[in-house]
């Protein structure tokens, strides 16, 4: 008993030097299709080239991404399930803090963030509203009349239609999905008035003639979107720092040698040309930081969105803008 007590210690050891000797999964708090999943995909994809194993996403959308989040987060700190989530795990504890008690730092170990999002405000093709100007105006001319969509109550499109309604002084009606890729079908299908998007994929929807975007969360124009104004041009300052990001966490607990070799992976990945290219048509803007990197950043980002729903008067009950 002795000796097989001296020796777990060091099987320990060996099992972080081994890892990973089975599939990662890789869980995505989305619905398939959406920015998040994408990007997750492509990443994926490299990551089981460079660990020797499969990393397999799985996706797990609903409660704006907290069953994916709780799922990782309650699982063995091995390095075998992951999370690959963006700004609600950070926007989940403000918005309902008796129903999500944790804090995204601690109960988790921070591995990278693989890119962000700018976001951009898009409506269908055929719609009415062939800038930002007018559709502010209509919702100033009809208050309730407009409706947005979003991945769900606290997400980014939610958080961003928010800040330009109290910044425009307008009122629109709040319509959630579960996860940003069924929001946007409807948003191709004319069944909501516009929303806040990442960009990643937007440009193929552009040029197959199914949606307009009206204006681009970014400092300046982007070659992606030609002839297309920034929200600060149009006098709404804000949204560049808000842009969505897309990183992985562990469980709190794992070992940083586990977390590590996942970092290197990851890393790898983002550096490879043509996954950057893919990420770069996507309209992503590639990160992969270092643990303590992305760590840093979610510090910064948390207080960033408590900001923007102190501001904004946003609560987690709340259905519309």
């Amino acid at each position: 008993m002795l000796a097989v007590a001296a020796a777990l210690p060091l099987s320990g050891t060996a099992r972080a030097d081994d890892y990973p000797s089975r599939p990662v999964r890789m869980v995505v708090g989305y619905a398939a299709g959406g920015p998040t999943d994408v990007v997750a995909r492509i990443v994926a994809k490299h990551m089981s080239e460079s660990l020797g194993a499969s990393v397999v996403v799985e996706n797990k959308p609903g409660a704006s991404a907290h069953i994916a989040a709780a799922d990782v987060m309650r699982s063995p700190p091995d390095g075998y399930k992951v999370l690959v989530t963006s700004l609600t795990l950070n926007v989940n504890p403000l918005l309902y803090p008796d129903r999500y008690d944790y804090d995204p730092v601690k109960a988790f170990e921070p591995i990278s963030n693989f890119a962000n999002n700018p976001l951009v405000v898009v409506t269908n093709y055929d719609s009415p509203y062939k800038d930002l100007k007018s559709l502010i105006a209509d919702a100033k001319a009809h208050p309730g009349k407009l409706t947005f969509g979003s991945s769900g109550v606290g997400g980014s499109a939610h958080l961003a239609a928010e800040m330009l309604s109290t910044m425009a002084g307008i009122k629109m009606v709040h319509v959630p999905f579960k996860g940003n890729g069924p929001a946007l079908q409807e948003m191709v299908a004319g069944r909501i008035t516009f929303m806040f998007y990442p960009s990643v994929g937007i440009p193929n929807y552009v040029a197959a003639k199914q949606l307009r975007v009206l204006a681009i969360g970014t400092d300046k124009p982007e070659k992606e979107f030609p002839g297309v104004p920034t929200l600060d041009s149009l006098g709404f300052s804000g949204f560049q720092q808000g842009a969505p990001w897309i990183g992985m966490l562990a469980p709190a607990g794992t070992p940083k040698p586990v977390v590590d070799k996942l970092n290197k992976a990851a890393v790898e990945a983002l550096r490879k040309p043509e996954v950057r290219e893919q990420l770069a048509q996507l309209g992503a803007v590639v990160v992969g930081d270092s643990p303590e990197q992305f760590r840093k950043f979610l510090v910064e980002d948390k207080a960033r969105w408590a900001e923007v729903i102190k501001k904004g008067n946003v609560t987690g009950s709340a259905a519309g803008g």
